[in-house]
């Protein structure tokens, strides 16, 4: 995670300032603001196009946005995330640029992977977890009559990603 000390900077506290922005109207509302995410975009895009110059600052934010809307894409394509969680990863992939937004993307799997165990737990709902894998490992189980995937509900997944996000940028700043 090597990145020059003078673009960290400017950068890591819009960054925090937007995902705590993201996470906490994701925990109240159960949803991501289009316009955060949009502000955020253009955002990263002047401050991108600041440091680095028109068209390399451009191609970094292009970049880190389509790495991670690429990360979190199949997710959302597998009803397992909401669209707001995808647009906010790629919203922070475009300030912190494709390495530090993957990492990012695998501190989030990790901290919201281990919220939601922990939730499901609580709710005595792990058997129904298991079934939900045994479906989704064998396709044969979702021919008519089959099982199918029960929800064991969800969690404003915006404060896994912010969570992941600063500890990635505290870290990489450290």
């Amino acid at each position: 995670m090597l990145i020059t000390a003078n673009v960290l900077p400017p950068i890591v506290p819009c960054v925090i300032a937007l995902v705590v922005a993201a996470a906490s109207t994701d925990i109240q509302c159960r949803r991501i603001p289009n316009m955060l995410v949009g502000a955020g975009l253009l955002g990263a895009l002047f401050v991108q196009c600041w440091l680095k110059g028109h068209g390399a600052g451009a191609v970094a934010w292009l970049a880190g946005a389509v790495v991670g809307l690429v990360l979190f894409l199949p997710f959302y394509l597998v009803r397992g995330m909401a669209a707001g969680d995808v647009k906010l990863l790629a919203m922070v992939g475009a300030w912190i640029g494709p390495s530090l937004v993957f990492h990012a993307a695998l501190a989030t799997c990790v901290i919201g992977g281990i919220w939601m165990l922990a939730r499901t737990a609580r709710r005595h709902q792990l058997g129904k977890v298991w079934a939900n894998l045994r479906v989704i490992a064998h396709p044969a189980l979702r021919g008519a009559g089959a099982a199918s995937i029960e929800s064991v509900g969800s969690v404003p997944y915006g404060a896994a990603i912010a969570a992941g996000t600063i500890s990635v940028l505290l870290t990489a700043t450290a």
